[in-house]
């Protein structure tokens, strides 16, 4: 976590634009001791004791009652504090936490990039993905992949598991980051906490465990490192800042969301937006790792593009992009589908997911007796969706909750299409 500001300079911020926030605060919170106040900013009160002395002078702020230090005084504001408070929600609604000015954003990335967890191996990728049923040649594809924090492409037939693959990449992002509740650009504010998206870490939990500076700034929020997923909803407009006109201030994009982390594009060619849009938006920040993004004003700036973006889709990528585009995306790992001995080893873990008993036997009968003479193309999602039929079908009938070929047989009747069903049959 970065340390906490020891005085108003250290915050980056115009001492007017925190006197605006105090305002709206206490507006919208009524009387505050002091502390309290500077707790729901994010600071310590030495912070913000210069502001409130001035807001005092003009008779914005007063002091209700307390003893002891300023810190435990009580502050509410006057009839002209509130008229002021009126007339700065005209512009933006935002109170609480002070903002993170973006130059302090860039600078705390440059210093996360640098010193990001540790180097990714064969042995940490063998155990993030040891609940799944991966071959070796896909894990030391995607190892590397990983490891260079470029792009990836994870493509294949529907049903292997490439989501599930997605997100167990988000277990080899080791570490933790602090994320700020908000950034500040030339007065405009940017919302990028986001609950939704972010994983906070029990701050305290985390001080008893690392040695820290005791006094984190609190205008961030510690979070395991985001793993942020998208499908067929991602739309051009995700990826750029939003306006919130009702509040005055802005929304982060997707990419800004997952910086630290990973980007999932789950289905990607089957957006409203065609993939060559989406990674036109995307060709300089995977080069450079910086974007851009641009305020209502037309104010361009730059912010950081530190992400691990894994495209997956059911589609041939030749068939979505061209090879310039692809060649920009430095990964391509191919989803391919379980051999027999593959399927089994998914069988079993369906089975012992549900506490069911498993019997090798029944289930390379099954392959050998329904699934080969359906010329059925053997996909990861097989197991759990015919053991979830069978178990439907024995609920309904009355039987023990057990599987059975025969159950198993007729979860396939129900499950698989034949290729010869003729429509016409009356």
């Amino acid at each position: 976590m970065p340390a906490a500001p020891r005085n108003l300079a250290e915050t980056g911020l115009d001492p007017d634009f925190v006197r605006q926030i105090i305002i709206k605060t206490l507006h919208l919170t009524g009387a505050q001791p002091g502390a309290e106040l500077a707790g729901r900013l994010g600071v310590t009160f030495a912070v913000l004791e210069p502001c409130i002395e001035a807001l005092k002078r003009e008779r914005h702020c007063e002091i209700v009652s307390g003893s002891m230090s300023p810190a435990a005084y009580m502050y509410r504001l006057t009839e002209a504090g509130h008229s002021k408070a009126a007339e700065f929600n005209e512009h933006n609604h935002y109170s609480g936490c002070l903002p993170v000015p973006i130059d302090q954003y860039r600078a705390y990335l440059d210093v996360f990039r640098r010193s990001v967890g540790p180097s990714v191996t064969r042995p940490l990728v063998r155990h993030a993905f040891q609940h799944l049923v991966v071959s070796d040649k896909v894990l030391d594809q995607i190892g590397p992949a990983v490891a260079s924090r470029h792009s990836l492409f994870l493509f294949g037939p529907p049903g292997n598991g490439k989501t599930k693959i997605a997100r167990a990449i988000g277990g080899l992002l080791a570490g933790e980051i602090a994320i700020p509740h908000a950034l500040v650009v030339d007065r405009e504010i940017i919302r990028v906490f986001d609950a939704m998206n972010h994983d906070p870490v029990d701050s305290r939990a985390a001080s008893s465990l690392l040695s820290l500076d005791p006094t984190p700034d609190n205008r961030w929020v510690r979070c395991r490192r985001p793993v942020v997923t998208v499908g067929g909803e991602l739309t051009m407009e995700s990826l750029e800042l939003g306006f919130l006109p009702s509040y005055g201030y802005y929304r982060a994009p997707l990419q800004t969301l997952a910086n630290g982390g990973m980007l999932i594009i789950d289905d990607f060619g089957r957006q409203r937006s065609s993939p060559t849009e989406i990674l036109n938006r995307w060709i300089v920040p995977l080069e450079s790792r910086v974007d851009h993004l641009v305020l209502q004003s037309g104010q361009k700036f730059e912010i950081p593009f530190e992400i691990l973006i894994v495209f997956a889709t059911n589609l041939n990528p030749l068939d979505l992009l061209d090879e310039s585009f692809l060649r920009r995306i430095r990964y391509k790992v191919y989803a391919e589908s379980p051999s027999p001995s593959d399927f089994v080893a998914i069988f079993e873990r369906c089975c012992h997911e549900r506490d069911l008993p498993f019997d090798r036997a029944m289930v390379e009968a099954l392959i050998r007796t329904e699934l080969e003479p359906r010329h059925v193309q053997l996909r990861g999602c097989h197991p759990r969706d015919l053991i979830e039929h069978a178990l439907s079908l024995a609920a309904y009938v009355g039987t023990p909750n057990q599987l059975s070929l025969d159950l198993l047989s007729a979860a396939c009747a129900t499950y698989f299409i034949r290729g010869n069903v003729d429509y016409d049959d009356r």
